[in-house]
């Protein structure tokens, strides 16, 4: 199973849930065979090892591929700057001037350009380590190096990395970028359910509002986590009831929570209420993977 923990904006505790899932989720599994991954994609400012300390077990450099321009062998048809959707090639007359920033690594140009004048070459765009916490719990976490600009192609590779050395038999808790742009989408595409973690303000209704049109265009079984629950209004639980998406969770606004996340520590392990509200969490996620659900 692949639970997405998303938000339709920063701020809302996304890495609050997803960590403290995955602590909760390690130590109830001390007596059993599974196994849990929690996987930061939120590439551009991944948090979550702020609260995690474990074992380095591998570290991988990532790369994207862009054209290298060769005038070698270029004719200057302009046939590369034409196609390319992205604007990421421009024809200066004597000169074609690649911006790597801009491509997509869809190969077109490359493919298309009738004298090889555009090899494809390897830029590195970020790292992706892997971390043992215990038996039960592995963590991952890819980051972009600074100055890159594009988050979708490294959030793709994480998840190719986690479909190629974890089986079925782990749970994958996923932490993803806020928002509801493309990485947001690039890092749920797998989830089996996608956990909306909201507060009940009217700008946390608005942004969540965001989100659930974009889980549905993706067409993704979602639920609502209030974070922060106790200030603000109900509008939050008045919108979910009125849209038919069920609220699975309710972590209340105390003033503990901010001291144990100001340290760098877990909740589940100091907080019952907390504890509590997350097993719940969990078993409601359960009930909704249920094909029936």
């Amino acid at each position: 199973m692949q639970i997405a923990i998303a938000s339709g904006k920063g701020g809302t505790g996304k890495t609050t849930l997803a960590v403290n899932l995955a602590m909760w989720l390690a130590e109830e599994a001390k007596d059993s065979s599974m196994k849990i991954l929690l996987a930061d994609m939120d590439v551009e400012e991944p948090n979550s090892g702020l609260f995690l300390k474990g074992e380095l077990i591998s570290s991988e450099v990532k790369y994207r591929m862009v054209p290298d321009w060769d005038e070698n062998k270029c004719t200057l048809c302009k046939r590369c700057a034409n196609i390319c959707e992205f604007n990421a090639l421009a024809f200066l007359g004597i000169s074609v001037m690649v911006f790597p920033e801009l491509c997509h690594s869809c190969y077109a140009c490359s493919d298309l350009c009738p004298e090889d004048a555009l090899p494809m070459v390897k830029l590195r765009m970020g790292e992706t380590k892997e971390f043992r916490l215990n038996n039960h719990l592995v963590f991952l976490e890819s980051r972009l190096d600074i100055g890159v600009e594009q988050a979708t192609p490294l959030i793709g590779q994480t998840r190719n990395y986690i479909k190629s050395h974890f089986g079925d038999n782990w749970i994958t808790i996923i932490d993803s970028p806020p928002g509801t742009s493309c990485p947001v989408m690039e890092a749920v595409k797998d989830a089996d359910i996608v956990v909306l973690v909201t507060e009940p303000t009217p700008f946390g209704l608005h942004d969540l509002t965001l989100a659930v049109d974009t889980m549905r265009e993706m067409k993704k079984k979602t639920a609502v986590v209030i974070n922060k629950y106790g200030i603000g209004n109900d509008d939050v639980e008045k919108y979910c009831d009125s849209n038919n998406i069920p609220v699975i969770g309710r972590i209340p606004n105390l003033k503990e929570v901010a001291v144990l996340y100001s340290k760098g520590s877990t909740l589940v392990d100091y907080i019952k209420e907390v504890r509590e509200e997350i097993k719940k969490i969990y078993n409601h996620i359960v009930e909704l993977k249920k094909p029936d659900a």
